[in-house]
């Protein structure tokens, strides 16, 4: 059997230091099969702006500082030269990228550099699901994997490896000899539980470093969920659910046995020396009763802090209660919008603010060590500031309960209702891409312009933790002026001093 080599492209920003789980699946499964791997990961790199995504969090107070220059060094070397050469030493016959929607053009930058290499090239992840059609009209690439990939990718490089013809692979968008696309039919969802536990010595150690409540940890993510129960309109999870309930693949949520998490774990654990999980999960409270009860008894002999999110309308007092006891050490909860209409009828999410205000207060009063994060969303398409300011008021009323208050742009995703939406009123263009979550809005809003939605989130913890009688100054700061951001960084740093300075204890 000859040799097949498999070259992973990971097109990664700055500062989003979570290793992706799917890479490192796709690793050990390629590897088990006898196919060597290798990994090109832009994570460490300066392209473009110097833009850091964990940093800009830090900027707008979303996270309290952190310093992570022990653990990681940046690159000071060009990205480009790197990868020629990666591909002139490591030779190989396929490359792989995995893309989400706001790191595509990057990935593609990348691989118009290779182009000049002819290599067979596959691109996966959420964005070529959701837009196959976008991603293959590049010259550059040859397949697109729609769905899952761990079973299509083996298949593919299976029947390369052999010199077999691979136009019939389910998942696999395949441009044939003639530029034809040949669309073929999803698979059945895969079954999580036969995965084999992924495979992280793909990455560079510094990758396993990641900040949570202004430490450092060693941490890896692992995965107790695929997909999600609920239907927010401006989320992919429940595109994928819809996307495999059309072609009769199955159903798209599934949750991975406790006992295959315990394996995962322990392994990790021995491994890697990991000191802190993040548990990959849209909702991590989908657990069952009895599926809960039995993490918990799994856990009491885990021993390492985590961090997991779920929704407000699943947090009980037992289940914060007894995850506290085993180990749960911060949680985020997704708000999104304080405006109880706005957020039933425009973001489909069905919770009073009543609900909100009391989950954040069953948490509280089992002071989890590292506290609690709440996601909040911006420039949603038919929001004002008036309706924005509501999602303000919101957070102040549960301020005194939470660490920290992230406000990200609303970002219009492909594949969902809220995208359908904006491009119907002619805030973006049907090819407009979606930035990171941490930068620039990206809708055009006659009666929300994009620089008050960037002057809100710059200033949306010191709307909700300063009083309101400061509200006039801190309008000021929202200003992208030299005056707007001297003041901005006065308040900033006044902010750190009054609600950063006392680090949290340590179980």
């Amino acid at each position: 059997m000859r040799d097949f080599n498999v070259l992973f492209i990971y097109p990664n920003l700055r500062g989003m230091n979570m290793l992706p789980p799917a890479i490192a699946l796709f690793s050990r499964i390629l590897k088990d099969d006898g196919f060597k791997v290798a990994l090109f990961d832009t994570t460490y790199y300066k392209i473009g702006e110097d833009f850091d995504s964990d940093k800009e969090k830090e900027k707008k107070l979303s996270v309290r500082p952190f310093d992570i220059s022990r653990h990681v060094s940046l690159k000071t070397t060009d990205p480009f030269e790197d990868l020629d050469k990666t591909v002139n030493s490591f030779q190989p016959d396929l490359i792989a990228m995995s893309a989400t929607e706001d790191i595509f053009p990057l990935g593609m930058k990348l691989l118009k550099h290779i182009d000049k290499y002819n290599i067979l090239t596959i691109v996966g992840g959420v964005f070529p699901t959701f837009a196959p059609h976008k991603v293959m009209r590049n010259k550059e690439i040859d397949i697109v994997c729609v769905g899952e990939g761990e079973d299509a990718l083996l298949e593919l490089c299976r029947r390369l490896r052999a010199g077999k013809n691979y136009y019939d692979i389910n998942n696999l968008w395949v441009k044939d000899k003639g530029g034809e696309i040949i669309k073929n039919p999803l698979r059945k969802v895969a079954d999580i539980n036969k995965n084999p536990i992924p495979d992280f010595t793909i990455f560079e150690d510094a990758r396993f470093y990641r900040p949570m409540a202004g430490q450092i940890y060693r941490m890896l993510p692992v995965e107790t969920h695929r997909g999600c129960p609920f239907q927010c309109s401006y989320c992919n999870s429940p595109a994928q659910s819809r996307l495999y309930k059309s072609e009769g693949a199955g159903v798209f949520l599934r949750k991975k046995s406790i006992d295959k998490v315990r394996e995962e774990l322990k392994y990790y654990i021995s491994q890697y020396k990991v000191e802190y999980f993040y548990f990959w999960a849209d909702t991590f409270f989908a657990y069952t009763d009895k599926e809960f009860n039995a993490f918990i008894e799994m856990y009491k002999d885990i021993k390492i802090p985590f961090w997991c999110q779920t929704r407000p309308e699943t947090i009980t007092e037992e289940r914060i209660k007894r995850l506290r006891e085993v180990g749960l050490h911060r949680m985020a909860l997704g708000i999104e919008h304080g405006n109880e209409k706005f957020r039933r009828e425009i973001i489909n999410r069905r919770v009073k603010n009543e609900v909100i205000v009391n989950a954040l207060d069953i948490i509280s009063h089992h002071s989890l060590p590292a506290g609690v994060s709440v996601n909040n969303i911006v420039g949603f398409p038919t929001e004002t500031p008036e309706l924005a300011m509501d999602t303000i008021k919101l957070n102040r009323k549960i301020a005194d309960k939470v660490d920290t208050m992230n406000c990200y742009a609303f970002t219009p995703f492909h594949d969902t209702p809220l995208r359908e939406l904006s491009v119907k009123l002619g805030y973006i263009e049907e090819d407009t891409f979606t930035g990171c979550l941490t930068g620039e809005p990206v809708l055009n809003m006659p009666q929300f312009p994009k620089e008050k939605i960037k002057g809100i989130m710059k200033t949306f913890s010191l709307y909700v933790r300063f009083p309101v009688s400061r509200w006039q100054e801190i309008e000021q700061a929202e200003k992208d002026t030299t005056e707007g951001n001297e003041l901005y960084e006065r308040l900033r740093q006044e902010f750190i001093r009054t609600y950063f300075s006392k680090e949290f204890e340590e179980d």
